[in-house]
């Protein structure tokens, strides 16, 4: 049976999102119902203070509607996913540091592919010893009967300097990554980090 997982990006009145997050977790056994949180991410660039990404596994159903019914959530956008090379389990993230959220634009066709040479590319990536880097999630949608649809990149680093460094990787994970490029129709990331406390 498939993994399945939901990535919600969430606003809230005022300046900051803590109160999101907050309202979100203290009302977990009510809102979530059986799913339960893969990780929450507070943004360095691309998010307002107000805003927190919401990453939710299991029974995800309906998860844009349970949302909604927090008060304190005054906007949310809700993607169905699926893994593709991973993750392979629903374990929440726990590792402080940068989270980066990177959405491709791709035709679904691609997905297989894209995914296979990420994984390929990730044996040279993530081994370097000029930074750290741990790709986290590649997700697919769960809805591919479109031939447009989005996946979702989630990679770990120690810190931005590990993040800027990653940008030159080894020539080997640079071929797979470049083919993947050739493939992908548009990138947008998001710099994160997770909410620990």
């Amino acid at each position: 049976m498939p993994l399945d997982f939901a990535y919600s990006r969430l606003s809230t009145e005022g300046s900051s999102y803590r109160p999101l997050y907050e309202a979100v977790t203290a009302t977990k056994r009510e809102a979530l119902g059986d799913a339960g949180i893969w990780g929450a991410f507070f943004g360095l660039f691309g998010l307002a203070s107000n805003e927190m990404i919401l990453v939710t596994t299991g029974d995800v159903s309906n998860m844009d509607q349970r949302l909604a019914e927090i008060s304190e959530v005054q906007t949310s956008e809700t993607l169905y996913l699926q893994p593709t090379v991973r993750p392979v389990d629903y374990e929440p993230r726990t590792k402080e540091g940068l989270y980066v959220f990177r959405f491709f634009d791709v035709r679904h066709k691609d997905v297989d592919e894209i995914a296979q040479l990420s994984k390929t590319a990730w044996v040279h990536f993530e081994t370097s010893d000029e930074y750290q880097a741990i790709p986290q999630a590649l997700f697919c949608q769960q809805d591919r009967s479109q031939p447009i649809g989005k996946m979702l990149l989630c990679t770990w680093y120690d810190g931005l300097n590990s993040w800027q460094t990653s940008r030159t990787p080894t020539p080997e994970a640079s071929q797979n990554f470049r083919a993947r490029g050739a493939i992908t129709l548009n990138t947008k990331p998001y710099a994160t980090r997770l909410i620990t406390a």
